[in-house]
Formats: C-alpha cells, structure tokens, sequence
C-alpha cells in the first residue's frame, strides 16, 4: 500500500538494515503483515511491516461510532484474496525481512522472505505473480534490479490474465464483510438450529482477550463475536482516562491464544447466545483451546456457562484441577482446601451410621471413630423463607423438621435405605469453617461447627447427585472466586436441571405430600388407648427413629403412622447419666458402651417388635427383632445388660439366662468383676412318701348353715340299722318318759329332747358327747 509521504520516503531511501527474522503474527492485508519475536517470559514484541514497492487493494472497514458522519467502506477489488493468500503462506511461519524505509510516523517499508534467509520465496514477487497486488511504478529506479523483476512479473500476469488482470477481474466477488453488522450477526446467530450451531466453520480474526475472538464464519461470510463457553481468562479494565491496565496474566492469556488461533483454519461449534452473547468452542485440529488455556494457568471455569459446553465439562475441571496442582500463572499461589489433610483423611471407606438429615450422614471410621460428613454443594429442603418457618414455629410448639418441611421425609428415607449400614466411599472436597452466630437485617444466623464437606458414593452412584435428580435437594450457588465446593459441582447443577424440567420434587407444581405423625411419647391416655391396638398386632413393622440408652428407644410405626418410646423386656440394662431433682445422677458403668452397641445394631434400620405392656408413664414394654435376632438377647450374649426378673414368664427366658450365663463365665464387661458365691453343703433330708388317696362311700347325713356337713360310712350303714333297732327297743322297755339317761350293759347313750333343745347324756363307759341331734355313732365297739 503506497502513498504520498512513502513516496517522498523512498526518494531519500537509507542504506539497507541487516536481515532480521520473526514468526508471522497476523496478516492485515495484502500488504501488510505484524511479525513478532520469540517469547521470553511473556509476550514478545511486535511490528508491522510493509511489503515496499507493492501494492493491494484495502479492506472494508466499518465507520466510526465516534464520527456520526463516517460511512462503511467496501472491500476494493481482490482485497480480500490478496489477504487470503498471505494467511495461508505466511501465518505461524518464520520469515526474514529487511527495513528499507522508515517513515517519521514509524512506518516501516521493507521485503520479506518465506525461511531464514532470503534465499527463500519472495512474497512481494509471489502477490505480483498471482495477480493479487500492482507494482508502484512510480517510484521506480533504473538500477533496483528488485524494481525491475517485479515489473517483469507484473506484465507476466497481466499477459497470462491472473487474479484482477483476468476479464472482469475488476469485478471480483467482495469478501462480504462490509455486508454484515455486528448486531445482525448476533440476531442471525439465536435462530441457527442446532444442526446448523454444530457446523465447520473458520478463520479467527482477532481476539479481544484470551477467550474472547471475532471469527469469520463460512462460507456465508458472517463477522461475529464468539466467547469460549465454560472458562473466563483474565481481562483488561479500561481506565477512566481512556487506557487499560490488564489484569495478572491477561496479555499472556491473549498471546496464548493468539499464537495458536489467530487467523487459523479452525472449526466453531457455536452454543448458545444468551444475552446477545455467543457462546462457543473453537475446535484447532491439534486440540480443544479451551482445555489448553484452563491446564496451562491462564482461565478458570465459570459456572453460569459451563452448563452449555457440549464438550464434557468433566474435561474443563480436571484441566483446571491439574493447573491448581501444578500451581502454575494464577494459581501460583493457590491453596488447595483439602492441602491440610492426609491422604487416608481425603478418601476413606466408612459405614454409614446414621442420616442425620438430607445432607448429613453420621459414619464410622476403620479405626472405630465416628465422623459427621455433610453432602458437599447441596442444600437438603427447607421452608422458603425465615418468616414463614418462624410462624409454624409459633404454631406448633413441637416443631418438627422431618415431617413438617415439605419433601425432608422423602429425603430422609432415600438415603436411609440406601445407605444405612453400608459401607461409602468419602471423598473430603473441602472443610467449611465454624461460623458464629451473629444478627444480620433483623434476622439471626445461627453458629455452625467446623463441616467436612465430601462426596459420597456407593456403588458408582452419587448420593448428591441422586438426591438432586430427585427433586430432594437444590444445588448451592457459589461466588466465582469460591474453590470450596464439590468435586462433581457441574454433574450436580446438570442433575438439577434435569429435574427441573421434569417437575420433580421440590420443583413439582403439584400438592406437596403432608405427614400427619403421631407422636405419643410420653402421652399415657393415648398409649393406653392404643396398646391394646398393638399386643393384638403381635409382630408389627418399625424403623427406629432415636436411642436413648441400650434399652429405650424411639420408633416410628409405619403403619399407624406414630411414634412411640419402646423399652426392652426382660432385660436390665445399665442407665446413663441423668438430671434428676436432686442434680446429675453419674451414669452407671458400661452405659455409653450399651447405647453404641444398640445404635449401631439397630439406629434407623427396619425393625419388627412385640408389644407386651407398658409403663406408668406410657412407655410400651415389648421385644424388638432385626434380621432374625432379639436385641434383648444380643445385649445379654455381649455382657451388656443382666436378665430381668420378669423374662420368667418369656418364651426368651431360657435364651437369656443361658446367654446371661455364658457372657458371666466370660467375665466380660458388666460382669468383670463378678464372684461366685460359695455353694453350701446340702443336708439329704429323707424322702416323705407321697400320700395316697383312699377313697371311701359315705352318705351326707346335714348340712348346716355354716356350710359344714355330716357324713355316714356307707359300709357300717347296716350296722347302723341294727344298732338303731336295739336303742328302740331299749328306750321303750326301760322309759319311764322322764327322759333320763341310763347306763346299759352295753355302754349305749339316750337323749331326752325338750322341746327343740336337746339334752346330752353320757355314758359311764366312753364319756363322750353326741354331736347331732338325730345321729347316734357308735365310736367304739
């Protein structure tokens, strides 16, 4: 490209500068080109050269938003051909060119060789040759062979009619970039269809910042703005004076991107474009650029755009990941949140415990200790809303979380059958610091303790993920500049939008579930009312809710929907520390032990009871079995507990004394320091025979008003009668009717009735008195 003051600049031309070498940068036209150096601990310098004696037709330019008078300007003839085929000979390739001519604007004016020398092909010649460029011949010199061959090439095309010298050449097809704006391009973007947003395309222009280019879109020609989805490099801030001050590491985020992009072949697979933003990812055939820029230090994943990456999001995290490891540009000082932790405290394998709520389990450790772990990113549900909460609050004094916040059962009982008693892998992502309670716009923050934030999966599942495909949890939203969040944080935001738009759970628009739960702990009327519900039940189904010592616990009846406080029966088990009236009752020895030993038997699992009674204060009294066995046994077996005094009347009572009895030889825990007592000698007392039953007919002669009666030997009834016949006759023989008794030879003894009265007599021989008034016995003969 020539003019007036480079004219007048080549009349008065220096001396030829010694060869100078760089790598093609860029191409802005057919006659222009920016050559920059090796870098050396960031960007290298650059500058524009100008092929000297040539010259090619200019670009479209658009006009000025700062001049409201300035117009478009079209593409000049083979501008656009000119330009591209300097691109394809010369970017990325080192050339060698020497400065022939410097303006005073600092223009400079030289020629340039393909390779490290000038034996290598000459690019103003190759444009004159093709027909893509005119020789300046007014500024031609008689002895500049140069000048001359250039001339020769420039008649050569014109006589074989290349590029503008070919008929019509003048009329070449414009590059139709003056055709289309910004806004429309961005307009023309929202309705490609996907098909369409998933075709090759090519050729990045310019880059603003590392992730974001202006490329030209084929074939149809469209000039747009493209951002790299998923990552954000560091950028330059325009100052109010009018410059930029780049961020750390923004113009080596830039050259990065440059160096490998600008101007290249690429493929675009355009996204999305939300916010009149495209949204993309530029495919080089030797790799993805936006992996490149994340594992090399110069970006960071964004979330708000990761969700649109069709190219594994997986991918950007674990390049992103590998940098923070590696600690290289921004992450120089980085500070991983686990950094503090041993390896075996990052990724374990534990059993589950307990489900504390929908984001916390309680778990035991390899080494026996237990371990709260919170769900990393998710948060379980709640009530929208502090006001709200505050008023059922008020409502109902006993509050309760699981059964009164909508869908917090459902999650409760997902993750309780799906991992209670079963082992997890742990993966710590972070440790999120104890905060302190503090008042902030009018409302309370309550103080929480130091959480380990980790993933959990079994099985190849993740639980997070699960809970949030569900509908049961909703994922937190965090600052950009926040790393302390879950590891799988873009496989948790997809779950969410997929039940999103399926309408799941806490997303439904449907009725949220209601739990009408009984609790009648500690209701004795109620109890009462419903104990003879469940003795008639006999084996009913339970999940145990709570444990309160190794014997008392608190179930839910899945059935009748309620809760109660359940004791073990036949068993006395040692009692834990307690506030009494008179001040804290120490607990007794081996209480902690029993409670432990329970919990982890029993603590929210599935459970079948046998309700026996209850007590005075409506507690029910029965057996509980899990998996076959009766826990009353089991802490007897374990020298847990000592057998109660009422299992005598159990079908277990056997079961009990014989384990009671194993677990006290053992001499183990409550039994420790058990002595037997001395056996004492046992006297042999001689066997008193059994009585035998001699079974005699009688005849019941009175029944008084008492309830006594009187009997008569069936086998002396005949002397009886002959004894009876005697006295008759001896009364009317010897009677004189005064009534008075009189000795017979006999020893025979005869009353006088008086009346209704009667008057005993006796006889001088047996001296003994008649006992009925119409019975005479003959005691002796």
């Amino acid at each position: 490209m020539a003019s007036s003051a480079s004219s007048q600049a080549q009349t008065n031309a220096a001396p030829v500068l010694p060869l100078q070498r760089g790598i093609v940068k860029m191409v802005l036209s057919g006659c222009a080109i920016i050559v920059r150096g090796q870098p050396r601990g960031g960007p290298p310098p650059e500058r524009q050269i100008n092929l000297s004696n040539i010259r090619a037709g200019a670009l479209a330019r658009r006009a000025a938003q700062s001049q409201p008078d300035s117009k478009d300007t079209p593409d000049e003839p083979w501008a656009f051909q000119a330009r591209e085929f300097l691109r394809k000979k010369l970017i990325g390739k080192e050339v060698c060119f020497n400065v022939e001519i410097k303006t005073a604007q600092g223009r400079e004016y030289g020629m340039v060789y393909l390779g490290k020398d000038t034996s290598g092909e000459n690019i103003a010649e190759s444009l004159v040759t093709e027909g893509l460029a005119t020789v300046r011949r007014e500024g031609i010199r008689g002895n500049n062979p140069d000048q001359a061959r250039l001339c020769d090439l420039e008649d050569q095309a014109k006589a074989s009619k290349k590029g503008m010298w070919s008929e019509g050449g003048r009329v070449s097809q414009p590059s139709a970039i003056s055709k289309i704006s910004n806004t429309a391009s961005r307009t023309r973007a929202t309705s490609w269809t996907p098909c369409t947003r998933n075709r090759s395309t090519r050729s990045s222009s310019t880059f603003a910042t590392g992730v974001s280019s202006a490329p030209l879109l084929l074939p149809d020609y469209y000039l747009v703005t493209v951002m790299l989805s998923g990552v954000k490099c560091p950028s330059f801030k325009r100052e109010p004076e009018g410059g930029e001050s780049p961020e750390p590491f923004a113009a080596e985020a830039k050259f990065f991107t440059e160096s490998r992009l600008l101007q290249r072949d690429v493929q675009i697979i355009l996204e999305s474009c939300p916010n009149q933003i495209i949204l993309g990812t530029i495919m080089h055939p030797n790799g993805n650029i936006t992996e490149l820029l994340l594992k090399e230090g110069f970006a960071r994943c964004v979330d708000w755009s990761m969700a649109v990456y069709t190219q594994g999001a997986d991918k950007l995290r674990s390049a992103e990941r590998s940098a923070k490891e590696r600690k290289v540009r921004m992450w120089k000082d980085y500070v991983a949140p686990t950094a503090n932790l041993d390896l075996k405290d990052r990724q374990f394998v534990a059993k589950v415990m307990q489900v504390v709520n929908a984001d916390a389990i309680v778990v035991k450790l390899n080494s026996g200790e237990y371990k709260t772990i919170h769900l990393s990113s998710i948060r379980p549900p709640r009530i929208e809303g502090e006001s709200n909460q505050e008023k059922n609050k008020d409502k109902d004094k006993r509050f309760r979380p699981l059964y009164d916040i909508p869908y917090m059962f459902e999650a409760r009982e997902f993750m309780r059958k799906k991992l209670i008693g079963k082992k997890v892998n742990v993966m710590v992502d972070y440790i999120r610091a104890a905060t302190a309670a503090s008042e902030l716009g009018g409302g309370s923050i309550p103080a929480f303790p130091e959480r380990t934030c980790a993933t959990v999966t079994i099985g190849g599942i993740n639980i997070a993920e699960a809970l949030v495909s569900k509908g049961l949890a909703t994922v937190i939203r965090y600052r950009q500049d926040d790393d302390q969040r879950s590891s799988h944080y873009d496989e948790l935001l997809a779950a969410e939008a997929r039940a999103i738009k399926n309408a799941k759970g806490l997303h439904s628009k449907k009725e949220v579930p209601i739990h009408r739960v009984a609790d009648i702990s500690g209701e004795t009327q109620k109890a009462k009312q419903f104990l003879p519900f469940l003795q008639r039940a006999g084996r009913s189904e339970a999940v145990v809710e709570y444990v309160f010592s190794g014997s008392r616990l608190k179930l839910y009846m899945p059935k009748e929907t309620c809760l109660i406080t359940f004791l073990l029966a036949g068993i006395e088990c040692p009692r834990g520390s307690r506030n009494t009236p008179g001040g804290q009752q120490e607990a007794e020895p081996f209480s902690e032990e029993a409670m432990l030993f329970t919990k982890e038997l029993v603590l929210q699992r599935e459970v079948e009871v046998e309700v026996e009674s209850m007590d005075k204060a409506g507690n029910f009294i029965g057996w509980l079995h899990i998996d076959g066995g009766n826990l009353s046994v089991a802490l007897v077996e374990h020298a847990l507990s000592k057998v109660h005094f009422t299992a005598e009347r159990s079908s277990y009572y056997k079961t009990l004394v014989s384990g009671e009895e194993a677990s006290r030889l053992r001499k183990e825990k409550i039994w420790a320091n058990y002595e037997e007592k001395p056996t004492e000698e046992v006297v042999p007392v001689m066997e008193v025979k059994e009585r035998v039953a001699n079974y005699k007919g009688v005849y019941v002669t009175e029944i008084t008003d008492t309830l006594h009666f009187y009997t008569q030997d069936v086998e002396t009834g005949a002397q009886l009668e002959s004894l009876m016949e005697t006295m008759r006759a001896e009364i009317a023989a010897h009677s004189a009717g005064g009534g008075v008794a009189r000795a017979t030879p006999r020893g025979l003894l005869h009353l006088q009735v008086r009346g209704r009265g009667m008057v005993p007599g006796t006889s001088g021989e047996s001296g003994i008195s008649g006992q009925s008034p119409r019975v005479l016995r003959r005691l002796r003969q």
